[in-house]
């Protein structure tokens, strides 16, 4: 862990040639999953042409290889330096609704750099804040990523032990932080709808919780402004009385919302993940 500590220190423009280096070993040598990925682009932009699918590829590559480079970055950054990074135009929005009485639901999707975004929403959050994560199953790796995301004072939740925190949004309020495009596995409630114009099954933790609370639920929107540069834009997703609306209304229009965030900077998006695995 010291190592990775060490190497975190050094200046992003250094590890960025980190970044140089696995990016031609992705993209050249080893095709990082290559097949998955434009399988992926594929359907979802059936309207491009083939050179214009192997761009956005590309690109993905050397995204993927540059947030590999910031997330080391991220177990030493200051906060100085992550403001410069990760700008989020509108934290005070969420803050508000806590501060008015109510837990808020944020939903966002894979885009990079999504895990500076929960330490630059730690550092400006004037509220309690809560992300739920996916453990990783390499307890070395799971260990430093926990220390590199609760450096500045949020809380990180195991996705199997938020089942027992969520009981207490009721009375103990915060911003609760949800990676809403997980792929159920398969002996999870799931819903299946057409995202990017494939079938594909959704959690729908979110939408139950935020029914059966009556909490508001909003889209965290990221793009990219330059290389190590990102912004994130929170907008109103839904909002209750929630009586009338229709079931799966708070997952269609996430789905709905997080398709247009992946139209406007398509590789930005995590297009390696096995997301439309029925």
């Amino acid at each position: 862990m010291l190592f990775f500590k060490l190497f975190s220190r050094l200046p992003l423009g250094i590890l960025y040639l980190f970044s140089d280096v696995l990016y031609l070993l992705a993209r050249y040598v080893i095709r990082y999953r290559k097949h998955v990925i434009d399988e992926n682009l594929f359907h979802a932009f059936p309207e491009k042409t083939e050179k214009e699918r192997k761009a956005i590829r590309n690109r993905f590559y050397r995204n993927f290889t540059d947030s590999i480079a910031e997330t080391i970055k991220s177990i030493t950054i200051s906060k100085a330096e992550l403001s410069k990074r990760f700008t989020i135009t509108n934290q005070d929005l969420l803050d508000q609704e806590v501060k008015n009485g109510k837990s808020v639901l944020l939903l966002a999707g894979h885009f990079f750099n999504w895990e500076l975004g929960l330490q630059q929403a730690a550092v400006l959050s004037k509220v309690p804040s809560e992300g739920v994560y996916l453990k990783i199953n390499n307890p070395f790796f799971n260990k430093l990523m926990y220390q590199a995301r609760t450096r500045f004072g949020n809380t990180i939740t195991e996705k199997r032990d938020f089942k027992n925190t969520m009981k207490t949004l009721v009375e103990q309020h915060r911003v609760v932080q949800l990676a809403a495009d997980q792929r159920p596995t398969n002996r999870a409630t799931r819903y299946q709808r057409s995202f990017l114009n494939r079938p594909a099954h959704f959690f729908e933790g979110a939408e139950n919780i935020a029914k059966s609370m009556d909490l508001p639920v909003y889209f965290g929107e990221i793009t990219k402004k330059g290389r190590g540069h990102y912004q994130a834009t929170y907008e109103l997703l839904s909002k209750g009385p929630y009586a009338a609306h229709a079931a799966h209304s708070i997952t269609d229009a996430f789905c709905d919302r997080l398709e247009k965030n992946i139209h406007l900077q398509p590789d930005l998006y995590l297009w390696s993940h096995k997301r439309w695995k029925l």
